[in-house]
Protein backbone atom coordinates (compact mmCIF):
# COMPACT_ATOMS: atom_id res chain seq x y z
CA UNK A 1 0.00 0.00 0.00
CA UNK A 2 0.90 3.27 -0.88
CA UNK A 3 1.63 5.91 2.20
CA UNK A 4 -0.52 7.56 4.05
CA UNK A 5 -1.19 9.84 7.32
CA UNK A 6 -1.07 8.83 10.78
CA UNK A 7 -1.56 11.24 13.91
CA UNK A 8 -0.73 9.93 17.30
CA UNK A 9 -2.37 10.93 20.39
CA UNK A 10 -1.04 9.86 23.76
CA UNK A 11 -0.34 11.71 27.17
CA UNK A 12 3.00 10.46 27.20
CA UNK A 13 5.26 12.64 24.57
CA UNK A 14 8.22 9.98 24.87
CA UNK A 15 6.31 6.86 23.75
CA UNK A 16 4.28 9.37 20.97
CA UNK A 17 7.58 11.14 19.66
CA UNK A 18 9.38 6.91 19.47
CA UNK A 19 6.95 5.68 17.82
CA UNK A 20 6.27 8.82 15.05
CA UNK A 21 10.21 8.83 14.41
CA UNK A 22 10.02 4.93 13.55
CA UNK A 23 7.37 5.20 11.10
CA UNK A 24 8.62 7.97 9.54
CA UNK A 25 11.61 6.10 9.23
CA UNK A 26 9.38 3.33 7.59
CA UNK A 27 8.30 6.63 4.96
CA UNK A 28 4.95 7.37 6.85
CA UNK A 29 3.79 10.99 7.47
CA UNK A 30 3.51 11.04 11.65
CA UNK A 31 2.37 14.16 13.35
CA UNK A 32 1.97 13.99 17.21
CA UNK A 33 -0.95 15.17 19.66
CA UNK A 34 -0.37 14.90 23.84
CA UNK A 35 -4.06 15.15 24.26
CA UNK A 36 -7.40 14.68 23.29
CA UNK A 37 -7.67 18.36 22.85
CA UNK A 38 -4.81 19.20 20.72
CA UNK A 39 -5.31 15.81 18.53
CA UNK A 40 -8.83 17.33 17.77
CA UNK A 41 -7.35 20.92 17.10
CA UNK A 42 -4.85 19.91 14.93
CA UNK A 43 -7.67 17.65 12.62
CA UNK A 44 -9.47 20.84 12.57
CA UNK A 45 -6.89 22.51 10.52
CA UNK A 46 -5.01 19.66 8.46
CA UNK A 47 -7.19 17.31 6.60
CA UNK A 48 -4.24 15.09 5.96
CA UNK A 49 -5.09 12.65 8.13
CA UNK A 50 -5.68 8.71 7.33
CA UNK A 51 -5.48 6.92 10.53
CA UNK A 52 -5.32 8.21 14.58
CA UNK A 53 -3.96 6.23 16.89
CA UNK A 54 -5.61 6.91 19.97
CA UNK A 55 -4.65 6.25 23.50
CA UNK A 56 -7.68 5.43 26.08
CA UNK A 57 -5.89 6.87 28.94
CA UNK A 58 -5.61 9.90 28.87
CA UNK A 59 -7.06 13.16 30.97
CA UNK A 60 -9.90 14.92 30.06
CA UNK A 61 -10.84 14.48 27.42
CA UNK A 62 -10.13 10.75 27.74
CA UNK A 63 -9.76 8.72 24.49
CA UNK A 64 -13.39 7.83 24.35
CA UNK A 65 -14.31 11.31 24.35
CA UNK A 66 -12.32 11.77 21.38
CA UNK A 67 -13.05 9.32 19.41
CA UNK A 68 -16.86 10.31 19.69
CA UNK A 69 -15.69 13.44 18.69
CA UNK A 70 -13.50 12.45 16.22
CA UNK A 71 -16.17 10.02 14.52
CA UNK A 72 -18.58 12.79 14.68
CA UNK A 73 -16.51 15.54 12.74
CA UNK A 74 -14.01 13.25 10.72
CA UNK A 75 -16.39 10.41 10.01
CA UNK A 76 -13.89 8.67 7.21
CA UNK A 77 -10.77 9.29 9.50
CA UNK A 78 -10.15 5.74 11.07
CA UNK A 79 -8.80 5.28 14.45
CA UNK A 80 -6.73 2.48 16.04
CA UNK A 81 -7.01 2.67 20.25
CA UNK A 82 -4.27 1.86 22.03
CA UNK A 83 -4.50 1.22 25.72
CA UNK A 84 -2.38 0.15 28.29
CA UNK A 85 -5.05 -1.81 30.85
CA UNK A 86 -7.19 -3.33 27.91
CA UNK A 87 -10.62 -4.62 29.63
CA UNK A 88 -13.62 -5.95 27.85
CA UNK A 89 -16.08 -3.40 28.63
CA UNK A 90 -13.72 -0.34 27.11
CA UNK A 91 -12.77 -2.79 23.59
CA UNK A 92 -16.80 -2.90 23.36
CA UNK A 93 -17.12 0.77 24.11
CA UNK A 94 -14.14 2.17 21.32
CA UNK A 95 -15.59 -0.31 18.67
CA UNK A 96 -19.68 0.70 19.22
CA UNK A 97 -17.57 4.38 18.95
CA UNK A 98 -16.29 3.37 15.81
CA UNK A 99 -12.57 2.28 16.33
CA UNK A 100 -11.43 0.26 13.62
CA UNK A 101 -9.24 -1.67 15.77
CA UNK A 102 -8.32 -1.67 19.51
CA UNK A 103 -4.43 -2.88 20.95
CA UNK A 104 -2.52 -2.92 23.39
CA UNK A 105 0.60 -1.31 24.77
CA UNK A 106 3.26 -1.67 24.03
CA UNK A 107 2.34 -3.59 20.61
CA UNK A 108 4.87 -4.59 17.82
CA UNK A 109 5.23 -1.97 15.21
CA UNK A 110 4.48 -4.30 12.46
CA UNK A 111 0.82 -5.25 13.99
CA UNK A 112 0.28 -1.58 14.46
CA UNK A 113 1.39 -0.74 10.67
CA UNK A 114 -0.88 -4.15 9.31
CA UNK A 115 -3.64 -2.42 10.99
CA UNK A 116 -3.00 0.93 10.20
CA UNK A 117 -2.75 -0.28 6.47
CA UNK A 118 -6.21 -2.20 6.73
CA UNK A 119 -7.91 1.26 8.12
CA UNK A 120 -6.04 3.43 5.41
CA UNK A 121 -7.55 1.12 2.58
CA UNK A 122 -10.92 1.38 4.50
CA UNK A 123 -10.83 4.84 4.43
CA UNK A 124 -9.70 4.83 0.85
CA UNK A 125 -12.36 3.11 -0.59
CA UNK A 126 -15.04 4.37 1.78
CA UNK A 127 -13.56 8.11 -0.05
CA UNK A 128 -14.34 6.44 -3.46
CA UNK A 129 -17.65 5.27 -2.63
CA UNK A 130 -18.74 8.64 -1.93
CA UNK A 131 -16.97 10.12 -5.08
CA UNK A 132 -19.22 7.96 -6.59
CA UNK A 133 -22.56 8.79 -5.12
CA UNK A 134 -21.42 12.17 -5.62
CA UNK A 135 -21.00 11.73 -9.20
CA UNK A 136 -24.55 9.98 -10.12
CA UNK A 137 -26.73 12.02 -12.02
CA UNK A 138 -29.42 10.10 -11.96
CA UNK A 139 -30.57 9.82 -8.04
CA UNK A 140 -32.17 12.89 -5.91
CA UNK A 141 -30.52 15.19 -3.15
CA UNK A 142 -32.36 12.97 -0.47
CA UNK A 143 -31.29 8.97 -2.07
CA UNK A 144 -27.45 10.85 -2.31
CA UNK A 145 -27.62 12.21 1.11
CA UNK A 146 -29.09 8.79 2.54
CA UNK A 147 -26.13 6.31 0.72
CA UNK A 148 -23.26 8.84 1.81
CA UNK A 149 -24.30 7.91 5.03
CA UNK A 150 -24.99 4.43 4.44
CA UNK A 151 -21.39 4.46 3.56
CA UNK A 152 -20.35 6.21 6.64
CA UNK A 153 -22.00 3.90 8.82
CA UNK A 154 -21.16 0.77 7.45
CA UNK A 155 -18.38 -1.42 8.81
CA UNK A 156 -17.10 -2.80 5.40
Amino acid sequence: MSSFCFLLVDDEQEFVETVALRLRQRGFEAACAFSGTEALNWLGKNDTVDVVVLDIGMPDPDGMKVIEILKEKYPLVEVIMLTGQATIQSAIEAMKLGAFAYLMKPCKLNDLLSKAEEAAARKKEREAKILDARMKPYISKRERDELISHILESKE
